[in-house]
């Protein structure tokens, strides 16, 4: 692959594949009905070669911190297993079933094969998610989550979250809450700022006014403006967050990512609220009765909520995938799960063109 490919066309690469895929959808949308039984055949097809392609393609790329951040933190940590050194029980408090999982990876595999087998973690829950939802027509949801303005850097940077957010995604298809928690602890072992979407499943699970959350929602956003940083230090004065990560995304000025702005953004505020759109269209105005979208959607508004009031801080995209992660259901599900409009596979065409449009440029044109 890295022969094929040179490294700093890699990232690239991949988003221009998405972009023909994304073409296709949209053209195919024009011209046939979202359950003709030719349409459905290509697309299961199409679905599993990207299923495969997204497992390879990321799994398989070079190692490299310049283009792909923390990707040579794990490179030098698994070397290190690799090398004899033990799991740090101090260290690994914090992701203890990562750090073991690791050590446990660098005494049978390379450290290719790792990132692998961590690229697999990261893609096949989103297979099965969609597939338990959707059925006939996963390949719609499937294609949104990896549309997804983040999933590219969590699959190849934020390794950890990525991997912990897919897992997440699977314990909520579960129909059994035992597996649903059972499922949640071990993604808070593997990345603990899990904790934030875990906390807001569990209010969403006892709390279902949809009302009042997007008031809650709204209000966040000039709450959060006018206070800035005071919010920042006094979630950090809670103590809620023992992980030093954490903190440092909340207070070290001098550790920004280079190609991530601070500051009260504009642009990622948009984005969400692509999703509290399609929430409030379909749940308000549409009075769509769908006890797990209701659900969803109230666990995406209350995990975007507490980003907002976060919004300025360092690397503040973290937070935000901590809801982001979610987006592509969100906005996806109700068409795929009811029958809205005479024209409705024109129309998921569309949303799937405008929903990577925005992935495509900023990864392209913005933080390229």
């Amino acid at each position: 692959m890295e022969a094929l490919i040179p490294l700093e066309y890699y990232t690239t690469v991949y988003y221009y594949i998405l972009l023909v895929v994304c073409l296709f959808m949209y053209l195919s949308s024009a011209t046939v009905g979202l359950e003709n039984d030719n349409n459905l055949k290509n697309k299961n097809i199409l679905g599993v070669a990207m299923v495969i392609f997204t497992i390879v393609y990321i799994g398989l790329r070079p190692v490299s911190g310049a283009y792909f951040g923390d990707m040579r933190t794990y490179s030098d940590a698994f070397e290190r297993y690799a090398a004899g050194d033990m799991v740090d029980v101090s260290a690994a408090a914090k992701d203890m079933y990562f750090e073991y999982f690791m050590k446990a990876c660098s005494t049978v595999m390379s450290q290719e094969a790792f990132f692998f087998v961590c690229a697999a973690i990261y893609v096949i829950p989103l297979y099965f998610v969609c597939r338990k939802f959707f059925r006939q027509f996963w390949f719609y949801g499937f294609a949104m989550l990896i549309f997804s303005f983040s999933f590219w850097s969590y699959g190849t940077n934020g390794i950890r979250n990525g991997m912990a957010t897919s897992l997440f995604l699977l314990a909520i298809s579960r129909e059994s809450r035992i597996w649903t928690y059972a499922i949640f602890g071990l993604t808070l072992m593997i990345h603990k700022s899990m904790l934030i979407p875990i906390g807001a499943f569990t209010v969403a699970s006892y709390y279902t006014n949809t009302r009042n959350y997007l008031i809650a929602w709204a209000i966040a956003i000039p709450v959060s403006f006018a206070l800035g940083s005071a919010l920042e230090n006094f979630f950090l004065t809670l103590g809620l967050f023992d992980d030093s990560r954490l903190q440092e995304y909340l207070g070290d000025e001098d550790s920004v990512e280079a190609t991530f702005k601070t500051g009260f953004r504009w642009d990622f505020l948009l984005y969400s609220s692509v999703g509290i759109f399609c929430g409030w269209y379909f749940l308000v105005k549409k009075k769509l009765e769908d006890t797990f979208y209701r659900h969803l959607f109230h666990t995406y508004l209350i995990a975007n909520t507490f980003w907002i009031l976060v919004i300025r801080a360092n690397f503040s995209n973290r937070f935000a995938y901590l809801s982001w992660f979610m987006l592509g259901l969100v906005v996806i599900y109700p068409f795929l799960k009811n029958r809205f409009f005479d024209n409705q596979h024109i129309i998921v065409g569309r949303i799937a063109f405008a929903y990577y449009a925005f992935t495509f440029f900023m990864a392209i044109y913005i933080y390229s």
